[in-house]
C-alpha cells in the first residue's frame, strides 16, 4: 500500500467543493435563486422558499449583474478552482491514478453532473474536499447533503471519505501568513505599524447561536495566522463581511473595523481567511468597496492580502488532508482527525463520525 492507504494504479476520486458563480450576466438571476432557495440558507418549508427565492434573486440580480460586469460578465471563481484542481492532481500523483473533480453547489458543474462524471471514472475511493476551511452549515453541510443526494441518484455506491474542515491546517496558515506578509510590505514607509483585519464571510447571529462552528473556526484561523506573523493581539482583529437583509449578523463588520482603523490613524491590511479563491468578494468587495471606504474613513494606507490560490503550501496541505482521509477507518474527519468543535457547537459534523463498514 501507497501512503495514505491507496495502493499504486488503483483509481482515486477527489471532489473539490466550492460555491460557484454565474458565468455570464444571464446566469446571475437563476445562480441567485439556486443560492437564495438552498434549505441551508432560507430555512423554511419548501415552496415558501421557493417563493421567497425567486423574489430575492429577482431584486438582487440587477445589483448582482454590475457587480460581475467588473469581473467581464461572470465569476472567476470556477476557473479559479480548476487550476487548484489541476495542482492537486499533481499534488497527488503517488497515490496511483487521481483524478479531482471541481464540484460547485449553485451553479455549474453542479452534483448532478460531478456525480456522473465521477461515476464514469470508475474510482475505488472518494475523498469529499471542500475549499471551505471553516466548517458551517450553510456551506460544507449543504455542499455534502447535495453531493449525497446526487451520488445516489447515480447509482454511486463507492467506498466515500469527506473531510469537514481543516482551519489550523499548517499549509493553510503558512500561505495566508506569507501573502499577509507580503501585503504588509506593500504599504508606504513610515507610516504607524498596520493593523490586519482578518475578514470572513458574515453568518446570520441567530445561525451562530444555533451551534453551527463557523464562529468559532474562523476565529482559530484568525488566531493561527496572527501567531504565525508575530502579531500582539492589539494589532488584529476578525471581523465578517458580506451581510444581506435585514437581519442580524455575526460582528464585528469589516466596515466597523475599517472606521476603528481610520479613527486610530493606522493603515489596514485585509486578509481573507475564509476564502481560498479570488471571486467578487475579493475583488469587487474588498478590492474595491472596502477600499473607498477606507479613503473616507481616513485610513492613511489600505492593502488587500491575496488569496491563497495554489500556494504551495495550501495544496501540499490539501494533498496531507486527502491523504489523511484515506488513512483513517472513518466515513468524516476533520483536519485534526478528530471533533475540534467546542461543546456549545451541536451542529458539530463530527457528531456523524463512524467507523467505515
Amino acid at each position: 500500500m501507497s501512503a495514505g492507504g491507496m495502493s499504486a494504479g488503483r483509481r482515486l476520486a477527489v471532489v473539490l467543493f466550492n460555491l460557484g458563480g454565474p458565468d455570464k450576466p444571464e446566469s446571475v438571476e437563476p445562480f441567485l435563486f439556486n443560492l437564495f432557495n438552498d434549505p441551508a440558507i432560507f430555512r423554511l418549508p419548501r415552496l415558501a422558499r421557493f417563493l421567497l427565492a425567486k423574489l430575492v434573486a429577482r431584486r438582487r440580480a440587477p445589483l448582482a449583474r454590475e457587480i460581475y460586469a467588473q469581473l467581464g460578465g461572470g465569476s472567476p471563481l470556477l476557473a479559479n478552482t480548476v487550476v487548484q484542481a489541476r495542482a492537486l492532481e499533481r499534488a497527488l500523483a503517488g497515490l496511483g491514478t487521481v483524478r479531482v473533480f471541481p464540484c460547485m453547489r449553485y451553479w455549474h458543474p453542479r452534483s448532478d453532473a460531478v456525480a456522473a462524471a465521477v461515476r464514469g471514472f470508475h474510482p475505488e475511493r472518494i475523498v469529499l474536499l471542500p475549499l471551505y476551511p471553516q466548517y458551517s452549515t450553510t456551506t460544507t453541510a449543504s455542499s455534502f447533503a447535495d453531493w449525497r443526494r446526487a451520488a445516489a441518484a447515480a447509482g454511486l455506491a463507492t467506498d466515500t471519505r469527506s473531510l469537514c474542515c481543516y482551519p489550523v491546517e499548517p499549509g493553510l496558515i503558512e500561505a495566508m501568513a506569507s501573502l499577509a506578509a507580503a501585503a504588509r510590505a506593500r504599504l508606504p514607509a513610515g507610516d504607524k505599524p498596520p493593523r490586519f483585519l482578518f475578514s470572513a464571510h458574515g453568518l446570520p447571529k441567530r445561525v451562530a447561536e444555533g451551534g453551527d462552528p463557523y464562529v468559532e473556526q474562523v476565529t482559530a484561523t484568525a488566531a493561527a495566522v496572527a501567531g504565525r506573523l508575530g502579531l500582539a493581539r492589539g494589532d488584529w482583529a476578525l471581523c465578517f463581511q458580506s451581510r444581506v437583509g435585514r437581519l442580524e449578523w455575526v460582528r464585528p463588520y469589516i466596515d466597523e473595523e475599517i472606521a476603528r482603523g481610520g479613527a486610530d490613524g493606522v493603515p489596514v491590511v485585509v486578509v481573507p481567511v475564509a476564502f481560498v479563491s479570488e471571486h467578487s468578494e475579493t475583488l469587487v468587495e474588498l478590492d474595491r468597496d472596502y477600499r473607498k471606504r477606507a479613503a473616507e474613513a481616513g485610513v492613511p494606507a489600505y492593502e488587500r492580502a491575496a488569496t491563497v490560490g495554489t500556494a504551495p503550501s495550501f495544496v501540499d496541505g490539501l494533498a496531507r488532508l486527502v491523504r489523511q482521509s484515506l488513512a483513517q477507518d472513518l466515513v468524516l474527519v476533520s483536519g485534526e482527525g478528530s471533533r475540534r468543535c467546542g461543546a456549545g457547537q451541536g451542529h458539530c459534523p463530527m457528531e456523524l463520525a463512524r467507523p467505515m463498514r
